[in-house]
């Protein structure tokens, strides 16, 4: 589990391919490694990935093909620059919004523009994401935990105000590159509390919530 706040930005150090899945060698950076062990998560533009190995100026991770068909790994090379967080202890200050490291889909960046000191993006997501996304609601890019301004016929829009623009890889997105995006959890988890769950609908209990029931408590609109 993490929030979305960045710890540092990393590079990729070495992609190797291993039986039709790949391995990769992340170069973290400012990162502290000091209380990381094997078998840990980080999240690597916002995809958890297991260290398997720990060389000393940062650690190793595999790729399964899964991973690799739903994000943007497989075009990453030597020095592909990616944002590093580690996973959140107990003790951690809840600075963003819950993340998992699950990425939802890619995202296209359709406009960038100065906005006084800040950026800003116009984001087209994949349209089976759209219904996740609200206006002032969280949503990750490439694992930064972020707040949905606007949405738009095109998208969605973000500010990214200058600390979070220096301390990731924000201030090199490109229009036309591809992000990688994580819903709220809390927008899926709403959503199979409305629909029910289908595939195990004589054993699921019921809950008794209902969209007149979130309106009526002030969670629906």
């Amino acid at each position: 589990m993490f929030t979305g706040i960045i710890e540092a930005v990393g590079s990729v150090a070495s992609v190797e391919n291993k039986q039709g899945d790949i391995r990769l060698r992340i170069a973290t950076g400012a990162l502290d490694l000091a209380d990381v062990q094997l078998g840990d998560s980080i999240a690597t533009n916002g995809v958890c990935l297991t260290v398997v190995e720990l060389p000393g100026d940062g650690f190793v991770a595999d790729v399964s093909r899964e991973s690799l068909a739903h994000t943007q790994i497989g075009n990453w090379g030597k020095g592909t620059a990616v944002n590093l967080e580690k996973a959140m202890m107990p003790t951690t200050r809840m600075g963003g919004h819950i993340v998992t490291g699950h990425v939802d889909g890619l995202g296209t960046i359709k406009k960038r523009n100065a906005d006084a000191r800040s950026i800003q993006f116009v984001i087209e997501p994949p349209a089976n994401l759209k219904k996740y996304i609200a206006a002032k609601g969280s949503i990750t890019v490439d694992g930064v935990s972020l707040t949905a301004n606007a949405l738009n016929p095109m998208g969605f829009e973000l500010n990214i105000v200058p600390h979070t623009a220096q301390e990731t890889t924000l201030y090199a997105a490109k229009e036309g590159q591809q992000v990688h995006l994580e819903v709220d959890i809390i927008a899926r988890y709403l959503e199979q509390l409305l629909t029910g769950n289908k595939d195990g609908a004589a054993h699921a209990p019921q809950s008794g919530i209902s969209q007149a029931f979130l309106a009526q408590n002030g969670f629906w609109k």
